[in-house]
């Protein structure tokens, strides 16, 4: 049993940084893949920043040069680190953990201001 909680959210004027921080309890490998997806008011989940099972990094198109992904395997932590915010940001961050099932945690609010 993996269990996901985030923290780091909260409300930022637009060109702000946060720091996302997701802690894994349970077994988690190094090349567990873990990332962030989020979810905007109305719109479907969609993927942020990830690490694949080879441990490369993969991101969407939208966050390229502003968000970083990084993991703390000792931790079993994986972090975003977001810059240059925009109003369109603003969603429900969620971490995950891919293994036999994949694992989400319940998600932390990011609101960036115009």
């Amino acid at each position: 049993q993996v269990q996901l909680v985030e923290s780091g959210g909260g409300l930022v004027q637009a060109g702000g940084s946060l720091r996302l921080s997701c802690e894994a309890s349970g077994v988690i490998f190094s090349n567990t893949p873990m990332g962030w997806y989020r979810q905007a008011p109305g719109k479907q989940r969609e993927l942020v920043a990830t690490f694949t099972t080879t441990g490369s990094t993969r991101y969407a198109d939208s966050v390229k040069g502003r968000f970083t992904i990084s993991r703390d395997n000792a931790k079993n932590a994986v972090y975003l680190q977001m810059n240059t915010l925009k109003p369109e940001d603003t969603a429900v961050y969620y971490c995950n953990a891919v293994l036999a099932i994949v694992y989400w945690g319940k998600g932390t609010l990011v609101t960036v201001s115009s």
